[in-house]
């Protein structure tokens, strides 16, 4: 099915604008032996704005459910994503992250929804919010396994053609954070662990991993070195904040 990919990598070069790509993603889907696709930023699904990716054809019902529980942030599909840059099926998404019960009702509530099995292709872009293209079957249907490989480069070439028709400056983009969770930036970037930060903050050690934890949901990371590049990118901090003093 080399072809197909061909193909798609040409028809994507030429899409104009994200609906004509999930147009394209449709049809392309529907080829592969699947049933739904999703390619979206995962912090769209926390914090829908104008400025992050989503496209999809999922069930309506389950993408209102996703919204309305909050499970956005926490989807293990997702959440396997940040741990590897292959494509995965969703069966391995317990030999890359560790289940948690919240995660078990996520994926039970999708296969309530309709969704079957399922493939993610991940998009692990330093600067980039994280990604995937996801392709999918309805309940009761196989994954058509011979179709993966195809699958994977299709959504690499999807993936990498909605980062081009994003259109958008990465400053414009930057996400709010207070006053307090810019403090702890500054105090990571200089290696203080949350137990420190709280001392030199005077706040409990509980507060200020929820401070650190907001900040690091605000660039979608869990990697504190990231929530330093990206604090330093957007100009949270300067590179004097992450030189530690001497002695």
């Amino acid at each position: 099915m080399r072809w197909l990919s061909d193909l798609f990598a040409e028809a994507a070069e030429s899409c104009a604008d994200l609906p004509r790509l999930g147009a394209l993603l449709g049809e392309v889907t529907l080829e592969l032996g699947f049933d739904h696709f999703a390619l979206l930023d995962h912090s769209s699904l926390s914090k829908p704005s104008g400025a992050l990716i989503r496209i999809d054809n999922y069930p309506e019902a389950w993408a209102r459910e996703i919204a309305e529980r909050g499970y956005g942030s926490e989807d293990p599909v997702h959440r396997a994503s940040r741990r590897t840059n292959a494509g995965f099926a969703w069966t391995e998404v317990g030999s890359l992250i560790a289940l948690e019960p919240l995660h078990r009702t996520i994926l039970e509530r999708s296969k309530y929804h309709g969704l079957g099995g399922g493939f993610t292709i991940p998009a692990n872009v330093p600067g980039e919010p994280g990604a995937s293209c996801s392709f999918a079957v309805r309940s009761g249907r196989e994954l058509p396994r011979s179709s993966l490989r195809c699958a994977e480069l299709i959504g690499i070439r999807a993936l990498y053609a909605a980062r081009r028709l994003r259109g958008r400056t990465r400053r414009a983009q930057r996400p709010r954070l207070s006053r307090r969770e810019v403090q702890c930036v500054k105090l990571v970037a200089l290696g203080k662990t949350d137990w420190e930060i709280a001392r030199i903050l005077g706040l409990s050690v509980h507060t200020t991993r929820q401070y650190v934890k907001r900040a690091r949901s605000a660039y979608d990371t869990v990697s504190r070195t990231q929530l330093v590049v990206y604090g330093l990118r957007d100009q949270w901090i300067g590179f004097e904040d992450a030189i530690p003093p001497n002695g």
